[in-house]
Parts: C-alpha cells; sequence; structure tokens
C-alpha cells in the first residue's frame, strides 16, 4: 500500500504474527480496497490476534482502514 509513492512499512512484530488465514479474511471483507474498524476488530478477535496485528494483516493486503475511532490501526 502506498501513500505519496512511499511504501508503508509494516512492523515486523506484529506481522509475523499475520496467518495466511487472517490475511485472506481481510482481503475478502475489504474485497473493494477498505475496511471499516469496526468489522477489523471484529476479525481481530474471532482470530484472537491483537488489533495491531490485524492492521498488519491489512496493511499486508493492501487493505486501506477506514472509520477508525479509536486510534487502533
Amino acid at each position: 500500500m502506498s501513500t505519496s509513492g512511499q511504501t508503508k512499512q509494516v512492523d515486523p512484530k506484529w506481522a509475523n504474527q499475520v496467518t495466511p488465514e487472517l490475511e485472506a479474511a481481510v482481503r475478502e471483507k475489504g474485497a473493494e480496497g477498505s475496511i471499516t474498524c469496526p468489522v477489523l476488530r471484529k476479525l481481530a478477535e474471532d482470530f484472537g490476534v491483537p488489533y495491531k496485528v490485524a492492521g498488519a494483516a491489512a496493511d499486508i493486503a493492501g487493505v486501506k482502514v477506514k472509520n477508525c475511532d479509536l486510534g487502533c490501526f
């Protein structure tokens, strides 16, 4: 995912915990290129991972998080 031509850096601490299944679920829910914060938080809870891991999955999948009220992602 890029912003102003720069690639977003994904923290390896969180990226190393992203499973292929979580990444696939994020891609599926964010098929239009974005996912809402509540949906991503629910995925994190369903997969039993911290929100930061779900955020890393979104970054890896190139899915933008929108409507984030808590600043988790």
